[in-house]
């Protein structure tokens, strides 16, 4: 057996039939299967007991995150690889074959992250990755971009949790998932981390999943998840940024903060946001921060280059999509 697929749960007995039977049909079958319950009242303990009676069941005593979930999973699982699966995903049937496939090419390539498609619009891509820029803004590439987009395995900043492969003895090296985050910008954090360590994060265009999209938050925006990702914003930034680098990057990460407060009060969430961040600052010193190492500086320099790129990806990438709106 060579990687366990790790799927939390919170309240999602809804999704969680179509996920596994997606999981049952794969063309690769040399994996074991974990769902971590995070307390849930809708009976899915139940459901997968009655149902899927093969299936590994870590039951949290309470609902304590996306984070401690997967880090439960990651320490109870013996392979060498894990793929985390949001419980409202259909994988197609080479995805678990694809992702093994990828990060089995080099011993320095962390996780590779698949290409989600949008549930209920097949045509659009809903994540081909992540990348950080110099505002300090985590994007989700690709999104709503047509499916015939980012069709070549490519280097990302880092893969997005909600269907990726990653290889476990880096997380003996590095650590596991922050807890501390709950939920949101966990995966660009360890994937940043795992960046400085000198490790690779791919995406694989072949290792396809079909993503409802928020089927625990249940919505793009709302209170909880703007004010939890502003927080966990700030905290990325301290944790993974030394001193140079942020004084370096401080004129455009306080754009990055002004515009998103802006956009947020825009559409009703700015005090949330606000909130957010103030919590981020005062608690932040709170948080394990990376200790800058002398060895890792061309890491530190690699990264910088990337965030130049990232941004300049992601401005393109806007100004494309008003052009062809208009």
């Amino acid at each position: 057996m060579k990687v366990t697929i790790i799927i939390p749960n919170y309240n999602g007995k809804h999704f969680l039939r179509p996920c596994l039977e997606s999981l049952s049909k794969q063309n690769y079958q040399e994996f074991e299967i974990i769902v971590v319950d995070n307390h849930s009242s809708d009976g899915s303990i139940t459901f997968m007991n009655e149902n899927y009676p093969e299936i590994k069941i870590i039951a949290m005593d309470k609902n304590r995150g996306f984070c401690a979930a997967v880090n439960a999973g990651i320490r109870q699982a013996a392979t060498p690889y894990v793929i985390l699966l949001n419980n409202d995903t259909i994988a197609e049937p080479h995805f678990v074959e694809e992702l093994m496939r990828a990060i089995q090419q080099s011993p320095r390539i962390f996780s590779v992250s698949s290409k989600m498609v949008q549930m209920y619009h097949p045509e659009l891509i809903d994540s081909a990755g992540d990348l950080y820029t110099l505002a300090g803004w985590g994007i989700c590439r690709g999104t709503g971009r047509p499916i015939s987009n980012y069709t070549k395995p490519d280097e990302i900043f880092s893969a997005c949790g909600g269907a990726a492969v990653y290889r476990r003895s880096v997380f003996r090296r590095i650590g596991l998932f922050d807890e501390s985050h709950f939920a949101y910008l966990e995966d660009m954090d360890i994937g940043y981390r795992a960046r400085i360590y000198g490790y690779e994060n791919r995406y694989c265009p072949t290792a396809i999943v079909r993503h409802v999209g928020s089927g625990t938050s249940g919505s793009k925006y709302n209170s909880f998840k703007v004010k939890l990702s502003a927080r966990n914003s700030v905290w990325l930034i301290y944790k993974n940024m030394p001193f140079p680098q942020l004084l370096l990057n401080l004129l455009p990460l306080s754009a990055g903060y002004l515009l998103k407060a802006l956009f947020f009060c825009k559409i009703g969430f700015g005090k949330d946001y606000i909130e957010g961040v103030t919590e981020g600052l005062h608690s932040m010193k709170h948080c394990k921060k990376i200790s800058f190492r002398f060895h890792h500086i061309g890491s530190y320099f690699k990264i910088e280059k990337d965030l130049v790129r990232y941004t300049a990806d992601y401005a393109r990438d806007w100004f494309s999509r008003k052009l062809f709106k208009q």
